[in-house]
């Protein structure tokens, strides 16, 4: 009994592959999860360091909890763009050595930050229900526009983003948007048309949840992440993206201070970071690749869906990160008491 147990569990033993290490990569779930899955995840395993993946909301206090305690079990995290600013200023993330990495020159500049290395371009953009929406709607005036098109508006529980959306709603151009919302007048401006809209306002939090609420017809009309509306649609769903004025912005890989597989992490991201990896990642998610030589792998139809295909991209705006970062917290303030009212 006990040899048939012993070569049962040899046997097992040898049907896993060995794994001479183990990292923990934290990412924010779902359509993007799967995506980095394929891409990144299983083929980096094959160089002997199985990838742990866990899935967060972009709690920056807990990295910050991990480095200050000198507990640190993530070793690789997906962050957004004013994380990486903040985080970096407050010692929570190793310096890169980009000679590591592959080098600068192949990447976007915006991929490339003391702390952190651009992943992908999304793009936070407007969406409908192609089977439920009569008219197309083309512009931030029409997500405003409870006449024209009855209905919910979904829209992110947050300032960024929202403040950008109201004063393009409220005739502000684009490229003069950020210079609007920095006055005193224009923070006054965009807060004034988003409450015009708030009786009509249901809040998100997670990425997963506008598709949700559009396929049941919670919601008209909401903002949402591109991905998340390309996700929805290969699997059998008909929504529908205005990419009109849409901010886009990057994701960042960071490697939290003091994680004892430094070694291995660096190693995780360089290999994310090769065209390679990037443009099968593209395929998995509509998400623009930072690598810019993987744009050559990547045929029409997959390059027309990304937010940085000229045509999606030619009226949109780069979320400004200096702007968020100098004025944020004050304005995230002011929307919690706004939201709370």
């Amino acid at each position: 009994m006990k040899k048939s147990i012993l070569s049962i569990a040899l046997a097992t033993s040898l049907a896993l592959p060995a794994f001479a290490q183990q990292i923990t990569v934290v990412n924010f779930g779902r359509a993007n999860a799967n995506a980095q899955k394929k891409a990144y995840y299983e083929p980096f395993e094959k160089t002997g360091t199985k990838v742990v993946p866990v899935e967060y909301n972009g709690e920056q206090a807990k990295i910050k909890a991990m480095v200050e305690t000198k507990k640190v079990s993530w070793d690789v995290v997906e962050v957004e763009s004013p994380d990486v600013a903040r985080g970096c200023d407050e010692g929570l993330f190793e310096k890169l050595d980009y000679s590591k990495l592959g080098g600068k020159a192949d990447l976007l500049p915006a991929a490339v930050s003391e702390c952190g290395i651009g992943i992908f371009v999304w793009s936070t953009v407007m969406a409908y229900n192609g089977d439920k929406l009569k008219g197309t709607p083309t512009s931030w005036a029409d997500f405003w526009d409870l006449k024209k098109f009855p209905g919910k508006r979904g829209m992110r529980k947050g300032a960024r983003y929202n403040l950008e959306f109201a004063l393009m709603a409220d005739g502000v151009k684009s490229a003069d948007v950020y210079k609007v919302l920095a006055t005193k007048d224009g923070a006054e401006r965009a807060f004034k048309k988003l409450t015009e809209l708030k009786p009509s306002i249901q809040w998100w939090e997670a990425g997963a949840q506008p598709p949700q609420f559009l396929v049941a017809g919670d919601v008209a009309l909401t903002t949402v992440y591109n991905g998340r509306i390309d996700a929805a649609n290969r699997e059998g769903k008909n929504l529908k993206i205005t990419w009109t004025g849409g901010i886009y912005d990057l994701d960042y890989w960071v490697v939290p201070k003091g994680t004892p597989n430094k070694d291995a992490a660096m190693k995780f991201i360089a290999f994310a970071s090769t065209p390679q990896a990037q443009a099968e990642y593209a395929k998995n998610i509509a998400y623009g690749p930072t690598n810019t030589k993987a744009l050559a792998q990547l045929d029409a139809k997959v390059l027309g869906n990304l937010p940085t295909a000229p045509a999606n991209s030619k009226d949109a705006l780069q979320f400004n990160l200096k702007f968020w970062a100098d004025q944020g917290e004050e304005l995230e303030k002011r929307f919690a008491s706004w939201a709370a009212q």
